[in-house]
């Protein structure tokens, strides 16, 4: 038996040794490669800052990196106000309509973005949502509320009904039971909403390409994006803004991955 369970945690460190080498080169390729000069990356030898100052020469780097911090704070906020919210209302105020509710919102979930892309680009413009932050951060939001409020229902279901009814027979309203009993407990929840949904604006291309048309707005990942639509792409420049816009995203992960699984095992399993 001994045999056996070394054999099969040997075959477990083996396979999840291979699947972060595999995960973790892209990274190292990129840090290696945005030291280097052009011609180093085709070969010559040493090392280089010259990609740096060269992507820095290319592009508004720390315009951009709050572009695309306000554009996420903007979103974030949208989605956390609506679904919050409205999962608790579909959560604990019940009614014949719920299901049905809850149901499209499921169903909202569904719809993919190329679907919708056009008619929301359309109405956009016809709203001048085009020259600033705001056509990006509503559509943004219209796209994370779904899942947002489908989460937060789950978390709150997981609330028992008897606290809600004890803070209401002591004389609290059901906005007050949202504000000061369902709302402390579901930060696991809104922590998991918050770093799943800047995750996904942050390294989002298409909405930003597409609602940001002032080049003063645009995100870091629209902006990589322009730097590499040339006939020729500088590798080295590009992987080191590839690397800068990726240092966010890890940190927030990292500082809240503890978090980020107790809320979706909390909310989604109940």
């Amino acid at each position: 038996m001994k045999k056996k369970f070394g054999l099969k945690n040997t075959l477990i460190f083996a396979t999840m040794s291979l699947l972060a080498v595999v995960m973790l080169y892209p990274f190292i390729f990129m840090i290696a490669t945005s030291f280097k000069s052009k011609e180093q990356y085709f070969g010559a030898p040493g090392h280089s800052l010259s990609s740096w100052h060269n992507l820095f020469k290319a592009l508004p780097v720390g315009r951009q990196l709050i572009n695309s911090t306000l554009v996420c704070a903007g979103a974030i906020f949208i989605i956390l106000f609506v679904a919050t919210m409205a999962g608790f209302a579909l959560a604990k105020l019940r009614s014949k309509a719920s299901p049905y509710f809850f149901l499209g919102i499921v169903g909202a979930m569904l719809i993919p973005l190329q679907s919708i892309i056009i008619p929301a680009y359309i109405n956009a413009s016809k709203l001048n949502l085009l020259t600033g932050y705001w056509g990006a951060i509503f559509v943004y939001a219209a796209l994370g509320t779904p899942f947002a409020t489908f989460l937060m229902t789950s978390y709150f279901r997981g609330i028992p009904d008897d606290l809600v009814e004890a803070a209401v027979v002591d004389g609290l309203s059901y906005g007050a039971v949202f504000r000061k009993v369902a709302m402390p407990l579901a930060v696991p929840a809104v922590i998991t909403v918050i770093v799943l949904q800047f995750i996904q604006i942050w390294d989002d291309l298409l909405v930003g390409l597409l609602f940001i048309q002032d080049p003063n707005y645009r995100t870091i990942t629209v902006g990589l994006g322009a730097l590499s639509a040339g006939r020729v792409t500088d590798i080295p420049v590009l992987m080191a803004g590839s690397l800068i816009s990726a240092i966010p995203a890890v940190v927030v992960y990292l500082i809240f991955q503890r978090q980020l699984v107790n809320g979706l095992t909390a909310g989604i399993g109940k």
